[in-house]
């Protein structure tokens, strides 16, 4: 994703690897092109896949779904919606927990597999330090006001 990132000139502000599916908060910057980006990164990574499992085909089902957020307030909010997608899931406990995120990044700890996003600059925006974005995704997730809000950028299964 960082080759392609930098090519295209796209910002990767968030993301979460799933089982099954994946989010990235991205943001394209001057003239960047998230859809190449997207392009670019899922056939290079298909194709990689593919030979070293003796595949062929794509890996993805389907076409890759976006949303663009108006808001800089939701930015935040889809970014803590998509680190607690694993917890939701009921596969960890804490977000912490999952590695194919970048929620370690956003908390401020480093971590040896990851390298900084650019996510970390969004974060001074909002919030003091790491620890007060992890109080965030903590404790002010609630099942009611924020929750109905998230509705507006997620998908209907």
């Amino acid at each position: 994703m960082g080759k392609y990132s930098a090519k295209h000139a796209v910002s990767i502000l968030a993301y979460c690897l799933m089982p099954n599916h994946y989010h990235l908060v991205c943001r394209g910057d001057h003239d960047g092109s998230i859809s190449k980006f997207l392009r670019d990164t899922f056939n290079a990574y298909t194709q990689a896949v593919n030979k070293q499992q003796r595949l062929s085909g794509t890996l993805f089902q389907g076409r890759a779904r976006a949303k663009h957020i108006t808001s800089d307030s939701y930015v935040v909010q889809v970014v803590r919606y998509i680190h607690l997608n694993p917890v939701e899931a009921g596969i960890v406990a804490t977000p912490e927990e999952w590695k194919f995120s970048d929620y370690l990044n956003w908390i401020g700890k480093p971590c040896e597999d990851l390298k900084p996003s650019q996510g970390s600059l969004l974060r001074s925006g909002y919030f003091k330090n790491g620890d007060s974005y992890r109080n965030f995704v903590d404790t002010s997730y609630s099942a009611g006001k924020d929750q109905a809000e998230m509705k507006l950028y997620l998908y209907d299964e």
